[in-house]
């Protein structure tokens, strides 16, 4: 009996010492896999490291912008401003000039500009371009807060190549999403005038609403053009984006920064269809209407004139 119960301690504390040894042994391990996973960064492939970089080094230039409108209570008759939009932007220089989509601000009463710290700013429009669908904003932030982006070209884009999305869709501040440039000198209408605007950049890389305004990159990390648009029944992204090129960009900034607005010259002519040139039987192009307000008729051009 007695050689009987030795043998069942002895199991027992056989038993307990191995279970006692597992769980030291599991603790030591897991402790020792926290202090790989904090002291060894985590291994990722070249063309990772270069997007983790990109994200990281223009991140701090994109912005959330809010649009605020007044709305008075039915009840109370209080005056609210009350957000009825929101989109993304990017600082263009450390004055605090801030580039945006025209139809993210419009309709806006006041405008709030969220910098990448988190901190908020009241932001007044310098000028924009509605047929481009192109604003400017000021906001008074400090300096050393303010990330201009850099500003590539696109007059020299391939079909194919990588490019990259920051902004804020559906309110999620600084989503990068990436994709390629799927077609090139695109035609999209102004959301603000109906107007064509041309030369647009199509991509695949996702944009959602609140991508509106926010930065398309290339792989060096330059700005090439400015996501304004897709094309979804559903509203969602169906990998079919739209961006304003940087080229046409940069010529419209600089001039509402520096006038307020955007100038453009207009001939003032108005032109017969080529239909109605090739059944009268003529060749060139058939002046309908040339207004004496405009250059054309200062120029010497007349109407019927080919």
């Amino acid at each position: 009996m007695s050689i009987f119960c030795l043998s069942f301690l002895f199991s027992v504390c056989t038993s307990v010492a191995l279970s006692f040894s597992l769980f030291i042994g599991d603790i030591d391990s897991s402790a020792l896999a926290f202090v790989i996973t904090s002291t060894t960064p985590r291994k990722l492939q070249s063309d990772e490291l270069a997007t983790v970089r990109l994200f990281q080094e223009n991140t701090p230039s994109v912005v959330y912008i809010t649009n605020l409108a007044v709305r008075q209570d039915a009840f109370t008759l209080d005056v609210l401003e009350v957000p009825q939009g929101s989109g993304s932007g990017f600082v263009w220089d450390r004055e605090g000039h801030v580039v945006t989509n025209y139809h993210v601000i419009r309709g806006a009463s006041d405008l709030k500009v969220t910098l990448a710290d988190q901190s908020t700013y009241d932001a007044k429009v310098v000028g924009f371009d509605q047929d481009k669908d192109v604003a400017v904003l000021l906001v008074d932030a400090p300096k050393d807060k303010l990330r201009p982006i850099p500003v590539g070209v696109s007059a020299d884009l391939l079909v194919g190549q990588k490019v990259f999305a920051i902004g804020n869709p559906f309110g999620l501040d600084h989503t990068l999403t990436t994709g390629v440039i799927s077609g090139l000198r695109r035609e999209i209408s102004s959301a603000a005038t109906g107007r064509p605007i041309q030369d647009v950049i199509q991509t695949d890389a996702a944009i959602n609403p609140g991508n509106s305004g926010g930065p398309l990159l290339d792989s060096t990390g330059s700005l090439i053009g400015i996501n304004t648009a897709i094309y979804s029944p559903s509203g969602a992204s169906s990998g079919v984006g739209f961006s304003i090129p940087v080229d046409t960009v940069s010529g419209i900034v600089d001039q509402l920064v520096r006038f307020g607005k955007v100038t453009r010259p207009i001939l003032g002519i108005k032109f017969a269809p080529d239909q109605s040139v090739e059944q009268l039987g003529v060749s060139g192009v058939l002046v309908l209407d040339a207004s004496c307000k405009w250059s054309s008729w200062q120029s010497g051009f007349a109407t019927n004139q080919t």
